[in-house]
Protein backbone atom coordinates (compact mmCIF):
# COMPACT_ATOMS: atom_id res chain seq x y z
CA UNK A 1 0.00 0.00 0.00
CA UNK A 2 1.27 3.49 -0.91
CA UNK A 3 1.08 6.13 1.82
CA UNK A 4 1.99 9.82 1.97
CA UNK A 5 3.20 11.35 5.23
CA UNK A 6 4.13 14.98 5.76
CA UNK A 7 6.48 15.85 8.60
CA UNK A 8 7.11 19.40 9.73
CA UNK A 9 10.71 19.40 10.97
CA UNK A 10 13.20 21.88 12.36
CA UNK A 11 15.16 23.54 9.56
CA UNK A 12 18.66 22.69 10.68
CA UNK A 13 21.63 20.64 9.56
CA UNK A 14 21.46 16.89 10.00
CA UNK A 15 17.68 16.48 10.25
CA UNK A 16 17.32 14.89 6.80
CA UNK A 17 20.21 12.52 7.53
CA UNK A 18 18.68 11.47 10.87
CA UNK A 19 15.30 10.73 9.36
CA UNK A 20 16.73 8.94 6.29
CA UNK A 21 18.96 6.95 8.65
CA UNK A 22 15.95 6.00 10.75
CA UNK A 23 14.26 4.61 7.63
CA UNK A 24 17.38 2.72 6.55
CA UNK A 25 18.09 1.28 10.00
CA UNK A 26 14.63 -0.26 10.18
CA UNK A 27 14.57 -1.47 6.58
CA UNK A 28 11.77 0.89 5.49
CA UNK A 29 11.88 1.89 1.84
CA UNK A 30 11.29 5.50 0.81
CA UNK A 31 9.56 5.67 -2.58
CA UNK A 32 9.74 9.48 -2.73
CA UNK A 33 11.18 12.12 -0.42
CA UNK A 34 10.82 15.87 -0.88
CA UNK A 35 12.14 18.46 1.55
CA UNK A 36 11.65 22.21 1.32
CA UNK A 37 11.30 25.39 3.32
CA UNK A 38 7.94 26.48 4.65
CA UNK A 39 6.36 29.85 5.39
CA UNK A 40 8.27 29.74 8.70
CA UNK A 41 12.04 29.91 8.11
CA UNK A 42 12.66 27.78 11.22
CA UNK A 43 10.76 24.82 9.72
CA UNK A 44 10.98 22.56 6.68
CA UNK A 45 8.34 20.18 5.36
CA UNK A 46 9.29 16.63 4.45
CA UNK A 47 6.84 14.78 2.22
CA UNK A 48 7.54 11.06 2.35
CA UNK A 49 5.93 8.40 0.18
CA UNK A 50 6.40 4.94 1.61
CA UNK A 51 5.16 1.55 0.48
CA UNK A 52 4.13 -1.07 3.00
CA UNK A 53 1.29 -2.79 4.77
CA UNK A 54 -0.61 -1.16 7.65
CA UNK A 55 1.85 -2.55 10.22
CA UNK A 56 4.90 -1.08 8.42
CA UNK A 57 3.21 2.29 7.91
CA UNK A 58 2.20 2.45 11.58
CA UNK A 59 5.81 1.73 12.56
CA UNK A 60 7.00 4.53 10.26
CA UNK A 61 4.62 6.99 11.93
CA UNK A 62 5.69 5.87 15.42
CA UNK A 63 9.39 6.11 14.60
CA UNK A 64 8.97 9.58 13.05
CA UNK A 65 7.11 10.64 16.17
CA UNK A 66 10.20 9.77 18.26
CA UNK A 67 12.60 11.98 16.26
CA UNK A 68 13.24 15.08 18.36
CA UNK A 69 13.45 17.40 15.31
CA UNK A 70 9.96 16.41 14.10
CA UNK A 71 7.44 19.06 15.13
CA UNK A 72 4.25 17.69 13.47
CA UNK A 73 3.21 14.67 11.45
CA UNK A 74 0.33 14.57 8.98
CA UNK A 75 -0.72 11.23 7.48
CA UNK A 76 -2.81 11.60 4.33
CA UNK A 77 -4.20 8.04 4.48
CA UNK A 78 -7.77 9.01 5.34
CA UNK A 79 -7.82 12.58 4.01
CA UNK A 80 -8.91 14.31 0.87
CA UNK A 81 -5.69 15.83 -0.46
CA UNK A 82 -3.97 17.32 -3.49
CA UNK A 83 -0.77 15.68 -4.69
CA UNK A 84 1.67 16.96 -7.30
CA UNK A 85 4.90 15.83 -8.87
CA UNK A 86 7.02 17.96 -11.24
CA UNK A 87 8.89 16.44 -14.17
CA UNK A 88 11.39 17.70 -16.70
CA UNK A 89 11.78 15.33 -19.63
CA UNK A 90 14.05 15.62 -22.69
CA UNK A 91 12.55 13.73 -25.62
CA UNK A 92 14.25 12.89 -28.91
CA UNK A 93 12.15 14.64 -31.54
CA UNK A 94 13.30 14.80 -35.14
CA UNK A 95 11.39 17.46 -37.10
CA UNK A 96 8.97 14.94 -38.65
CA UNK A 97 7.84 13.72 -35.17
CA UNK A 98 7.84 17.07 -33.33
CA UNK A 99 4.15 17.87 -33.88
CA UNK A 100 3.13 14.43 -32.53
CA UNK A 101 5.17 14.95 -29.37
CA UNK A 102 3.83 18.49 -28.87
CA UNK A 103 0.28 17.13 -29.24
CA UNK A 104 0.90 14.57 -26.46
CA UNK A 105 2.42 17.31 -24.28
CA UNK A 106 -0.65 19.50 -24.82
CA UNK A 107 -3.03 16.63 -23.99
CA UNK A 108 -1.26 16.30 -20.61
CA UNK A 109 -1.28 20.09 -20.09
CA UNK A 110 2.48 20.19 -20.14
CA UNK A 111 4.77 22.84 -21.59
CA UNK A 112 7.70 22.76 -23.96
CA UNK A 113 10.34 24.81 -22.12
CA UNK A 114 13.28 24.36 -24.50
CA UNK A 115 13.63 23.44 -28.15
CA UNK A 116 16.79 22.01 -29.72
CA UNK A 117 17.46 20.67 -33.21
CA UNK A 118 16.72 17.03 -32.26
CA UNK A 119 14.94 17.29 -28.90
CA UNK A 120 12.31 19.03 -26.79
CA UNK A 121 12.54 19.72 -23.06
CA UNK A 122 9.11 19.25 -21.51
CA UNK A 123 7.77 20.40 -18.14
CA UNK A 124 4.82 18.54 -16.66
CA UNK A 125 3.18 18.56 -13.24
CA UNK A 126 0.34 16.61 -11.69
CA UNK A 127 -0.43 13.48 -9.71
CA UNK A 128 2.10 10.65 -9.87
CA UNK A 129 -0.25 8.53 -12.03
CA UNK A 130 -0.36 11.29 -14.65
CA UNK A 131 3.44 11.41 -14.77
CA UNK A 132 3.64 7.64 -15.25
CA UNK A 133 1.01 7.71 -18.03
CA UNK A 134 2.90 10.49 -19.83
CA UNK A 135 6.20 8.60 -19.61
CA UNK A 136 4.53 5.46 -21.02
CA UNK A 137 3.16 7.40 -24.00
CA UNK A 138 6.31 9.39 -24.73
CA UNK A 139 8.84 6.54 -24.23
CA UNK A 140 8.57 5.26 -27.85
CA UNK A 141 9.87 8.63 -29.12
CA UNK A 142 13.01 8.23 -27.02
CA UNK A 143 13.49 9.77 -23.60
CA UNK A 144 17.09 10.93 -23.33
CA UNK A 145 16.85 12.51 -19.87
CA UNK A 146 14.27 12.62 -17.10
CA UNK A 147 14.16 14.36 -13.70
CA UNK A 148 11.33 14.39 -11.16
CA UNK A 149 10.85 16.24 -7.90
CA UNK A 150 8.93 13.56 -6.05
CA UNK A 151 5.46 13.86 -4.55
CA UNK A 152 4.23 16.92 -2.65
CA UNK A 153 0.86 16.80 -0.90
CA UNK A 154 -1.45 19.05 1.11
CA UNK A 155 -4.90 18.47 2.53
CA UNK A 156 -7.79 19.98 0.62
CA UNK A 157 -9.85 22.69 2.31
CA UNK A 158 -9.11 23.35 5.98
CA UNK A 159 -5.67 23.27 7.53
CA UNK A 160 -4.31 19.74 7.99
CA UNK A 161 -5.23 17.92 11.19
CA UNK A 162 -2.34 17.65 13.59
CA UNK A 163 -1.13 14.23 14.66
CA UNK A 164 0.60 15.76 17.64
CA UNK A 165 1.17 19.20 19.06
CA UNK A 166 4.43 21.07 18.63
CA UNK A 167 7.20 19.94 20.95
CA UNK A 168 8.32 22.43 23.61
Amino acid sequence: MRNIISALVLNKAGVLARIAGMFAARGFNIDSLVVGRTEDTKLSRMTIVAIGDDKVLEQIRKQLDKVIDVVKICDFADMNYVERDLMLCRVHTPPEKRSEVVEVVNLFRGRVVDVARESLLIELSGPEQKMEAFVDLIRPYGISELARTGVLAMQRGAQAKRRRAAKP
